[in-house]
């Protein structure tokens, strides 16, 4: 018997789980006092991290707190009787630090060569890690036996269907009779693809304590050599929250496309509208000692029609009447205050009201009333003279271009309309030269989020500039091409007259 250790100790250093052999060390009646650890499997560690060095060592030094409790009396009555013993759930406590306190094992014994053959699994770690992935999941497990109609349901399972687990498992009826009608289907295709032989994947819903929850099921069966079915085998988890923000989506989508269509046949109607009241001449015009070039450009984004509106005419007198302007806000709202305004402007022009500062105050008041506001800059051009006489609502001044020189017309004072409906409106006048380039524009041109208001402006003067030095030039074509540059965010609408000789 001199060999048997080592053959055993050279069986079990690859048996891959735990296992021990244990001599009992008896006394002179034969009653077993201690045990030695004659030879155990290399890995599977104790609680401590001990494989094969715990060989020829005394349990009542390896594990002092389980003598006298129940694994040493099972393994003395397992040596007394030579019958085989099963612990299922021994816990065994430590009190010293850094080793876990508590673990659980299931542990076999059975009498082996004069000793006793333990196998022993550890449980502790092992719930630890399935409690903790069904809670963090909203995970279950559960196994049916076909032929005994036995079912095993895990703790999440139980969790998963809001069930007390000392109710045991829900009967296939119990199930089956809280499914959705409506998904009664889906739980029969998942029956027949199981039947098929394929795994199934369904999710279904379920009424479970008066709420619906949405329940993914994957499930596949277990057969026998004959390919009959044994056991179904299902893991479920709850997707009732991914469901709800997925409808919650859905109909986030739906609200979104109906308002999309809405805002897009707003801009359509809206530009629409501008284009009957002031449709964009496409060559310039040629209008009183000046010649007029317009331009208005919508916004890059499909839903963004502003108010931006512009007037240029010959008055009876020979005069010509320049005007531009910006009603605040978006869509349809802006585009008729646009019409208001414009409209109330050529009316006044018929009746010779023609003083840019009057015209101002009368569409000062006229947007105080319809509960508008914006901006806007009235002019006066006289060809005998070559004076322009120009006042301003709260707007951008004019930019005068002379000779390869540019900048601002100084320019009066005057609240943006709709402010204050008594406020009066000063003009102011500058005298032009044959070949000036007057430039009249909405906030559209030079405020851009990707390129900033003062670098844009820069630039705008830079090419009136060189428009202006050299007038026969390919300036001017530069200078369409700056000024027909859309806005993302804005609409821009440029009037630029040029004195002619």
């Amino acid at each position: 018997m001199a060999d048997v250790p080592s053959v055993v100790q050279a069986i079990l250093s690859v048996v891959p789980g735990g296992c021990t052999w244990l001599i009992p060390v008896t006394t002179a009646d034969g009653r077993a006092v201690d045990f030695i650890v004659a030879a155990t499997s290399d890995r599977g560690e104790d609680i401590y991290g001990r494989g094969a060095t715990r060989v020829n060592a005394r349990l009542t030094q390896l594990y002092p707190s389980m003598v006298d409790g129940p694994l040493w009396r099972l393994y003395q009555q397992v040596l007394a009787s030579g019958e085989p013993g099963h612990l299922p759930d021994f816990r065994y406590e430590e009190k010293r630090s850094g080793v876990v306190a508590d673990s659980l094992f299931d542990v076999s014994v059975h009498p082996a060569l004069g000793g006793l053959l333990v196998w022993w699994q550890r449980l502790d770690e092992d719930l630890r890690r399935l409690e903790r992935t069904e809670l963090l999941g909203s995970l279950g497990w559960a196994e049916y036996d076909l032929a005994t109609g036995h079912s095993v349901w895990s703790p999440g399972m139980y969790r998963v269907f809001g069930r007390d687990p000392a109710s045991g498992p829900m009967a296939r009826a119990e199930q089956s009779a809280a499914i959705l009608p409506e998904d009664y289907g889906i739980a029969e295709t998942a029956w027949q693809t199981l039947d098929s032989g394929a795994s199934s994947d369904v999710t279904v819903r379920f009424r479970l304590g008066g709420s619906v929850r949405h329940l993914r099921v994957l499930s596949d069966v277990a057969r026998d050599a004959d390919g009959t079915p044994l056991k179904i085998y299902a893991v479920v988890q709850d997707v009732t929250a991914r469901e709800d923000s997925r409808s919650e989506i859905d109909r986030l989508n739906d609200r979104l496309r109906r308002r999309e269509m809405t805002a897009l046949a707003e801009h359509r109607l809206a530009a629409q509208l501008q284009n009957m009241i002031q449709p964009i001449p496409r060559e310039p015009l040629r209008l009183g000692g000046v010649e007029a070039m317009v331009s208005y450009l919508p916004a890059e984004s499909a839903v963004r029609v502003g108010g931006d509106w512009y007037h240029a005419q010959d008055l009876p007198d020979g005069r010509v009447l320049l005007a531009i302007g910006d009603v605040a806000g978006h869509g349809l709202a802006a585009a008729s205050g646009m019409a208001h305004i414009r409209y109330s402007l050529v009316a006044w022009l018929s009746i010779g009201i023609t003083d840019p500062g009057t015209l101002l105050a009368h569409l000062n008041r006229l947007c105080a009333q319809l509960g508008l506001t914006g901006t806007a800059v009235t002019a006066v051009y006289e060809p005998d003279s070559r004076t322009l006489r120009w006042a301003r609502a709260g707007h951008l001044p004019p930019l005068l271009a002379r000779s390869g020189q540019a900048a601002d017309l100084d320019p009066p004072r005057g609240l943006l309309l709709g402010a204050d409906p008594d406020a009066s409106y000063p003009a102011a006048t500058d005298r032009l030269r044959a070949g000036d380039l007057v430039l009249f524009y909405t906030d559209g041109l030079i405020e851009r989020r990707a390129n900033p208001t003062g670098r844009r402006l820069a630039e705008v003067r830079r090419t009136l500039c060189a428009a202006s030095a050299d007038p026969g030039g390919t300036g001017l074509d530069v200078l369409r091409r700056v000024l027909f540059a859309p806005s993302p965010d804005d609409d821009t609408c440029t009037l630029l007259v040029r004195v002619l000789p």
